[in-house]
């Protein structure tokens, strides 16, 4: 495969994840509290009867979002098995786990190094935890 040459007809940039949620407040407050993630705009179409939280850790202009979207009435939701997991970076991963397990937080795969990579001498360790709707959030070390 070649690489194509960057120009207006080819994207060149992640913009967001969408997933769907039951309790809006409870995932802001997941990605906000847990996550360290803000706030960056809220949308409501009352017509399509749907929300759109969009979260993230810097301005959407250069930085991807995560894009929580709330059906009103929403049901719970099947994640499917093609959808793995959301990765975020964090720097002390062994803290930050011991932090989301105090707060509740379920933790799946508790610090550890990657398994079936070479580490090469480096600590690259990571870690999984669920949020309210049961989507898998990898932490990484950064």
């Amino acid at each position: 495969m070649t690489t194509q040459p960057p120009g207006p007809d080819v994207p060149d940039r992640l913009l967001h994840t969408m997933l769907r949620v039951v309790d809006l407040e409870r995932s802001v407050a997941f990605y906000r509290d847990a996550l360290g993630m803000r706030e960056l705009r809220r949308e409501d179409y009352p017509d399509g009867q749907f929300t759109l939280v969009f979260l993230g850790y810097g301005d959407e202009a250069d930085n991807s979002a995560i894009e929580l979207t709330y059906n009103y009435g929403g049901t719970n939701y099947t994640h499917g098995s093609g959808f793995g997991h959301v990765a975020v970076a964090v720097a002390d991963i062994r803290a930050a786990c011991e932090r989301l397990s105090e707060m509740g937080v379920t933790i799946i795969r508790g610090p550890g190094p990657m398994m079936h990579k070479p580490t090469n001498g480096k600590r690259d360790f990571i870690a999984f935890i669920e949020d309210p709707d049961g989507y898998r959030i990898e932490l990484i070390s950064a």
